[in-house]
């Protein structure tokens, strides 16, 4: 493992308070890693320190990443650019910085308007760990053990720089892969912001009705399982959408057409065609699930 002695995190929410409290683990075996926090609510900060998250927040920039081996940007997509700007004046030779976004390419754009020539120290991450509560009170140890992170490291990136980001999130008990950025956001689209984006659609539509009541007094277990990720956090999820809006929009239209077949199907009363569009669906489903690793590995 490597040896961080310093990491700053900025968002110590969900994502970046799982990755204090992971490398706060992995370094209990006598190794000091001194993780600082830094956010837009004080009283955040302040939760995290009482909570063991973080060991202190900080306020200033130039004194907070004043010899910080890794920085973590765990905020919402949209807000990356100006924070990005706020620090980059104070990033030191060494500090190299990393972040969770879900989407790739625009964080990479903005990386490159904020950074200039210090983008080589910039590695872009994305831990595919994500839950529907968020908060620092949602931060868990193991939220990343035995999950993908991705890493689409960039042509400026050296050996040493990615392999340091790599080591930090295999040491939280990560399995870490690399993608370019654009067939990153390209997948994600499709197994991620997709279902999310029809999650909520489906959610705000029954609210919406007149019957709205009577509809969620009687939705049960699957109708709790399909919108389980419309209660994810609605600003994280706004900015995924918009920053990756050319391809969900592909997936989008994609899933469309599928739903106009299906609605032909159903049209024409042909059972046949249906169950054998459920069984390739359930066939596909529980091969993918076979292939998972068991839960703790």
């Amino acid at each position: 493992m490597i040896e961080l002695r310093k990491v700053v995190i900025c968002g110590v929410g969900l994502i970046g308070g799982s990755f204090a409290l992971a490398l706060k683990q992995a370094a209990a075996d006598g190794a000091t890693c001194q993780i600082v926090g830094m956010g837009r609510s004080q009283a955040t900060l302040d939760e995290a320190v009482r909570r063991g998250v973080i060991d202190r927040g900080g306020n200033d920039w130039g004194e907070t990443l004043a010899g910080a081996d890794l920085v973590l940007l765990a905020m919402p997509v949209g807000q990356m650019e100006t924070v990005m700007r706020q620090l980059a004046p104070h990033l030191e030779p060494q500090t190299l910085l990393t972040d969770g976004g879900s989407t790739k390419q625009d964080v990479i754009a903005a990386a490159r308007n904020a950074l200039g020539e210090r983008i080589a120290q910039f590695v872009p991450g994305h831990p595919i760990a994500g839950a529907e509560k968020s908060g620092v009170a949602a931060a868990q140890a193991d939220l990343y053990r035995g999950k993908r992170v991705i890493l689409t490291p960039l042509r400026e990136n050296s050996s040493a720089a990615v392999a340091t980001v790599r080591c930090a999130w295999e040491s939280c008990g990560a399995q870490v892969s690399e993608l370019a950025p654009d067939a990153h956001d390209g997948v994600f689209a499709a197994v991620s912001h997709l279902p999310h984006l029809l999650a909520f659609a489906l959610v705000h539509d029954l609210a919406g009705r007149e019957n709205s009541e009577q509809l969620f007094s009687f939705a049960a277990g699957g109708f709790r399982d399909f919108t389980r990720i419309a209660s994810s956090h609605p600003e994280m999820w706004r900015d995924i959408c918009v920053a990756n809006r050319a391809a969900l929009i592909r997936e989008l239209d994609a899933y469309q057409a599928e739903l106009l077949r299906t609605r032909v199907m159903l049209a024409s009363a042909d059972g046949a065609a249906l169950e054998a569009m459920f069984g390739t669906a359930r066939t596909t489903r529980d091969a993918w699930l076979d292939s998972l690793p068991p839960p703790g590995e």
